[in-house]
């Protein structure tokens, strides 16, 4: 964890107080137990930020930012994570350690440090391929040829991968250890017959790095016409491509205040954009925009501007880019959307016509609800009936997923006024809400229909496709047992008490496997805080779903928190049957009804029934 002995950050989280730090940068007003504000992330006229001195964390509901005191310095004053360290720590007068102390509560090993080392160490080596290597001509022609300056290339520090099949292997890797790290850090390949090989040769490189500025991966791209063109490193236990953008850590870097962010194809649209003076592009890297990325933009910027190509395939990242971005429309939050001409690119219209010309475009881009009701609308004759209430059914599911606020609003009187319809009569459109359960208690399965009370009748068409109530990706949910219990103990890690080991568990979901590691720290550091909890997972995806979770939850009394915990092990306890059953509901559910027997559809029947009382008395 950011290179740190965990010893020293448990103590200057404990030397500091977060409603101090807080207060000093952003004005706090008592509320209860806590202190509100209006969110300093994001903009908002009813205070939807809360401090909680007593855990020592914060979160807004509005947002979703949280975290401890490291974390907010970091967010607001936009430093890297040593930086806002430091300043803190001279705050209450303490030095920070260049080297581990001796002595003292043993930190946890950093598992992923040598990976990152290793990444380091590749990132110089091509770096200094590009300087030395007898090659290097082709990689500057190409470069010159695309008008990148050598400032610029060092800025971004980009390099070179000579070809041959083992360059980086000779350099970093003759060792046994030192083959592993590069091939778990996605560096090298082995293929069927054994033999293990650089996985980038002859390509320019440019490095990826993440939040603090450390290197986490790689895209190539060839000199020649070798396939594919580009080429990103693979996923890697420092690298999710849903998480990183590339050009990110340049653009927060960036000494002048930034106020949006856009979203380009490629590597070499951004870097030419910030030659000439634009540094706020990104670009994704090999996947479609997520609701990752956007929550990410949206934590630094108010706007974002997708600036894609004019074709088909332009205008469908586009469109994942819009689906992304629906869920992140907080009040105060703007997306537009720009589509160049065809043949144009951010790199060849920036070096044609210059920054003003490209900064006009981005002044003057689609706003979101311009792009979606345009989009929505192609093929339909909004002058007729029919076409009205297509468009009407097309456009409510999207307007669903706005969070509310007066954005969401105003969207559906845009609609009101394109249908004739009124608004009530399009929120009654959208799918009703399923109802909120008491503390503790689990959701009643979802059913299309009532189910057969005749097992020789078949039933509807989508006859009871349940539920599934543990997700499989990190996306907080109030109705997940899991995601409750694991919010609890962030704010209470006393409480690990009551789980049993019996809820452990080292492979399955995501989930899971993050409560059996938060269990496992708290044990092991019995007198852990809810700041320095979360401080052990800063900088993480599993670190952004903690504070999620402990953020949403609002119990105060400790007895209180206590019951709910309680209730919640003892529905957990009982996930194993409830698992079998739906487990063997879905096999059967895999036949058509018409090719079931009599005693399959009698199952069939009895495992609905089933389902439906265990989740009941859970």
């Amino acid at each position: 964890m950011a290179r740190l002995p965990q010893a020293f950050l448990d103590d200057l989280l404990d030397r500091l107080d977060i409603f101090e730090v807080i207060d000093r940068r952003v004005k706090l007003k008592k509320a209860g137990k806590n202190y509100s504000a209006c969110c300093p992330f994001h903009d908002e006229k009813t205070p939807s930020f809360s401090v909680n001195p007593e855990r020592q964390f914060y979160y807004c509901f509005g947002c979703g930012a949280g975290g401890n005191a490291i974390g907010f310095v970091m967010d607001y004053e936009r430093l890297d994570f040593r930086e806002a360290v430091e300043g803190l720590a001279q705050t209450v007068g303490l030095e920070v350690p260049k080297d581990d102390p001796r002595g003292g509560r043993e930190p946890p090993k950093d598992q992923n440090k040598p990976l990152y080392e290793a990444l380091e160490r590749a990132s110089k080596f091509y770096e200094h391929a590009l300087r030395q290597h007898g090659e290097r001509h082709k990689v500057v022609n190409y470069l010159k040829g695309r008008g990148l300056t050598g400032e610029i290339a060092r800025d971004f520090r980009i390099g070179f991968a000579p070809a041959g099949w083992d360059n980086l292997m000779q350099a970093n890797g003759k060792d046994e250890a030192s083959q592993d790290l590069l091939m778990r850090s996605g560096m090298l390949v082995k293929n069927d017959k054994g033999r293990t090989y650089d996985r980038f040769r002859g390509r320019v490189m440019f490095p990826i790095q993440d939040q603090r500025g450390r290197v986490i991966a790689f895209g190539g791209r060839v000199l020649g016409d070798d396939k594919p063109k580009y080429l990103n490193s693979p996923e890697t236990p420092v690298f999710q491509k849903s998480r990183e953008l590339y050009g990110l850590w340049q653009a927060r870097k960036h000494p002048r205040r930034i106020e949006r962010i856009v979203v380009v194809e490629g590597y070499m649209d951004v870097i030419a954009l910030a030659q000439h003076g634009i540094p706020y592009a990104v670009a994704t890297l090999g996947t479609s925009t997520s609701e990752t990325h956007l929550e990410r933009l949206f934590r630094i910027v108010p706007e974002v501007v997708f600036c894609f190509d004019g074709d088909d395939a332009g205008r469908k990242a586009a469109l994942r880019g819009l689906e992304a971005t629906l869920p992140a429309m907080q009040d105060g939050r703007q997306a537009k959307f720009l589509f160049l001409p065809e043949g144009e690119d951010p790199d060849t219209l920036v070096r044609a016509k210059g920054k003003a010309y490209l900064e006009n475009l981005f002044d003057h881009a689609d706003p979101l609800e311009t792009f979606l009701f345009e989009h929505l609308a192609e093929g339909l004759d909004l002058e007729s009936m029919d076409g009205r209430a297509r468009f009407s059914k097309l456009a409510v599911p999207h307007l669903h997923r706005l969070p509310e606020g007066v954005f969401k609003t105003l969207m559906y009187q845009a609609l009101a006024e394109k249908t004739g319809i009124d608004v009530d009569s399009l929120k009654r459109l959208q799918p009703p809400p399923a109802p909120r359960p008491e503390p503790g208690e689990a959701p009643a399965p979802i059913l299309d229909g009532p189910p057969p009370t005749d097992p020789e009748e078949p039933p509807p068409e989508n006859v009871m496709p349940i539920e599934e109530p543990m997700v499989k990706s990190l996306s907080p949910s109030s109705l997940n047992p899991i995601h409750r219990l694991l919010g609890l103990l962030v704010l209470k890690p006393a409480m690990v008490g009551h789980v049993p080991d019996a809820l452990l568990v080292t492979e399955g979901s995501r989930d899971a496997v993050l409560l059996s590691e938060v269990v496992a720290h708290i044990r092991k550091y019995p007198e852990v805080t809810t700041a320095a909890l979360l401080g052990f997972w800063f900088g993480t995806p599993e670190g952004d779903f903690l504070n999620a979770l402990a953020g949403r939850e609002t119990v105060e009394e400790d007895a209180d928190l206590e019951a709910l915990c309680t209730a919640l092990v003892e529905k957990l306890s009982r996930h194993p049957a409830l698992d079998a059953a739906r487990q063997q509901f879905e096999t059967l559910k895999q036949k058509p009804y018409g090719e079931l027997t009599g005693e399959e559809k009698q199952q069939l029947l009895a495992l609905t029934q089933e389902i439906r009382a265990l989740s009941g008395r859970a």
